[in-house]
């Protein structure tokens, strides 16, 4: 069985004013992928423009992680919105980080829903359809990040647009492989980090509160998220950026 291709990736720039959350320079060092926050459910002005310049000195692509305009539950609490309202509040998010990147001189890589939308859309295709489309409306080359076996790859196909398959080292996922978003991540050791990712890479296997399911079949690439509000996030993704690499390099990778 051949090991999957893969990437660590990074919920980023989600601090506030005089407030911050968690260390994103030291992640910056240990990560290929940046996702960063767009306003709605942290940053604001100043830290867009402080992490966009952060992923710039570390090579980091970056992508927009637009949320529900939820401030108050850090956008981990569910909404109900109709597509063309999504669709709306996505642009209006995106375009705010797209206009820091153009400041910059850097291209937008991805877009990543974040929080309880992103399982929103996970199984609601119209949702889905309205999030993915976004990304055309940035170039044509932009992907979007998601859940395999979900309505976020429908879309995807559908509306023509690069998917990157997504998997979580820090967060649990239920007895039938479903993603378990929580308002406030729990602690989780290294040993657990390092066991959960080589079930996956060495086994394409997704380490569950019960057991392990099978990574859905087709998949040949995956990006490794790790959030940097988890208790310990730099040690953490240090371990998994070096399993990683590890991992691509013994397969003849190029990341």
């Amino acid at each position: 069985m051949a090991l999957l291709k893969a990437t660590v990736n990074c919920d980023m720039g989600e601090g506030y004013s005089l407030y911050t959350m968690g260390d994103d320079e030291s992640l910056m060092k240990t990560i290929h992928l940046a996702n960063i926050a767009c306003g709605f459910h942290a940053s604001d002005f100043q830290i867009m423009d402080k992490t966009v310049r952060l992923a710039k000195e570390n090579s980091v692509l970056i992508g927009a992680h637009p949320s529900l305009p939820d401030k108050q539950g850090f956008g981990r609490r569910e909404m109900a919105m109709e597509p063309d309202e999504l669709a709306a509040c996505f642009t209006y998010q995106v375009g705010a980080l797209y206009g820091f990147l153009k400041r910059y001189d850097l291209k937008l890589n991805h877009v990543k829903p974040h929080g309880s939308v992103y399982g929103q859309c996970a199984r609601d295709l119209d949702l889905a359809r309205a999030a993915v489309s976004v990304c055309k409306t940035f170039g044509s080359d932009v992907a979007f990040v998601g859940l395999a076996g979900t309505a976020h790859v429908e879309a995807a196909k559908e509306v023509g647009v690069r998917f990157i398959p997504e998997w979580f080292a820090d967060l649990e996922y239920s007895p039938e492989g479903k993603l378990l978003i929580t308002k406030k991540h729990d602690p989780v050791t290294i040993d657990e980090v390092r066991r959960r990712v080589n079930n996956l890479l060495e086994r394409r296997e997704i380490t569950t509160t019960a057991g392990t399911l099978p990574f859905p079949q087709g998949v040949e690439e995956v990006s490794i998220c790790v959030h940097s509000d988890t208790p310990g996030a730099v040690e953490i993704a240090k371990a998994v950026k070096t399993m990683v690499d590890e991992s691509n390099r013994k397969a003849g990778y190029t990341v």
